[in-house]
């Protein structure tokens, strides 16, 4: 049920378009120029700020915080796009505490039949997704201990303001484990070239602001073991959403990018706009874990609580029935669904809603667009919602 004429995209001038990406346009970009020097970082590793987590103690508990921060904003804003934390964990009895939970829900899910990481082939990495909640379940005391950490939250205010949210994925990366393809990251980056385009120009340099990616090293990472390769400065090209799966910005990446050594206890932030991918694990005996932060801006949630399930259900027979009479257009049909129904596929249970194409799942709207296409009797769509709406959720049983 397309409700676009097949020239919508064609016949704008303030969307970005995959046709549009110039590599040289990319390359002056990443060497523009215009940040600050770092005052604070320690050293750069090929531009990259190192911080030493250890010198900067009074700082970050002083009035000077905010110089701090700051620098963090304009190097994920103008610099790098990067930075790394040495020592962000000074004491790492809790990384090794936490580490040992995340094993033992490893091993309890695969006896479940979990799949794992559906982003590599299988065997290659383990995933543990939603971590944040079921280490807070199984450790709670494990848990205050490694969220007492304060350079986590100052990392998270840099970029987000307060009011935050934290959610985390464990990703273990075993020896032989391939590389990730470059990418972006959440919220544009999750999406198909041809549904990132569908956005106007400034929500593209909206969606940066709204999430802050980082990760935890819960083993010694040397580059031999594939830490994340970074393109420094890549994410001050705008049109970067609907150029990354371009054959010859990739190559451009493999040949450019950088990787950084990570030892027990590190962090690393970057914006989910840098041009990023986790790399191959070449070694013979590393079992590479990171605690993946995705955490996310207060500024992202609607003001009001919607009951949209609901709404759904009650609407369904009436759009179904106007629809079979044609009494209503599908142009109107769009409308009304798009008024009601849950039009994002986010946030949802990654267990239990895995994407069925690309990088996210059907969403509410989209299923109710279906459903009404197919024709589906209405006790079958309160079915599905009702399916639906447990996949987004964290309850042991479904409605």
């Amino acid at each position: 049920m397309d409700h676009q004429p097949e020239n919508y995209l064609a016949e704008r001038t303030n969307w970005y378009r995959e046709s549009d990406c110039n590599l040289r346009d990319f390359t002056t970009a990443l060497i523009a120029g215009g940040e600050r020097a770092p005052r604070y970082a320690a050293n750069s590793i090929q531009g990259i700020p190192v911080y030493e987590c250890l010198d900067l103690e009074q700082v970050v508990l002083s009035a000077e915080r905010a110089e701090l921060l700051a620098e963090w904003a304009d190097v994920l804003t103008n610099g790098a796009g990067v930075f790394v934390l040495k020592h962000a964990f000074a004491d790492t009895g809790c990384v090794d505490e936490a580490t040992a939970v995340f094993e033992s829900i490893i091993a309890d899910e695969k006896k479940s039949g979990s799949k794992g990481d559906h982003f590599a082939k299988a065997g290659a990495n383990d995933r543990i997704w939603n971590a944040q909640e079921k280490l807070c379940v199984a450790a709670p005391e494990v848990f205050t201990r490694y969220f007492s950490n304060r350079w986590l939250p100052a990392a998270a205010e840099a970029w987000l303001g307060p009011c935050f949210q934290v959610t985390s994925q464990i990703n273990v990366v075993r020896p032989g484990g391939q590389a990730q393809q470059a990418h972006r990251d959440y919220h544009l980056g999750f999406q198909t070239a041809e549904v990132a385009a569908s956005f106007p120009a400034h929500v593209h340099q909206m969606s940066a602001f709204l999430t802050l990616q980082g990760a935890v090293a819960h083993s010694d990472m040397p580059v031999e073991s594939g830490p994340t390769k970074l393109l420094p400065y890549s994410q001050r090209y705008a049109r970067g959403y609907v150029a990354w799966r371009r054959a010859e910005f990739r190559e451009y990446f493999e040949a450019n990018f950088v990787q950084v050594a990570l030892a027990k206890g590190d962090a690393i932030f970057f914006s989910p706009a840098l041009f990023h991918a986790a790399g191959s694990n070449r070694t013979s005996d590393v079992q590479r874990m990171a605690n993946l932060l995705q955490i996310s801006s207060a500024y992202g949630r609607a003001m009001e609580v919607v009951n949209r399930t609901r709404m759904s259900e009650i609407l369904y027979p009436v759009l179904r029935d106007r629809l079979m009479a044609g009494n209503i257009t599908e142009l109107e049909v769009w409308s009304v669904v798009a008024s009601c129904a849950e039009g994002y596929s986010f946030p949802t249970n990654l267990d239990r809603d895995p994407p069925a194409n690309g990088l996210a799942p059907e969403s509410q709207s989209q299923m109710m667009l279906r459903a009404l296409s197919e024709g589906w009797e209405p006790a079958e769509f309160a079915r599905a919602l009702a399916r639906h709406a447990w996949r987004h959720g964290t309850d042991a049983v479904p409605n």
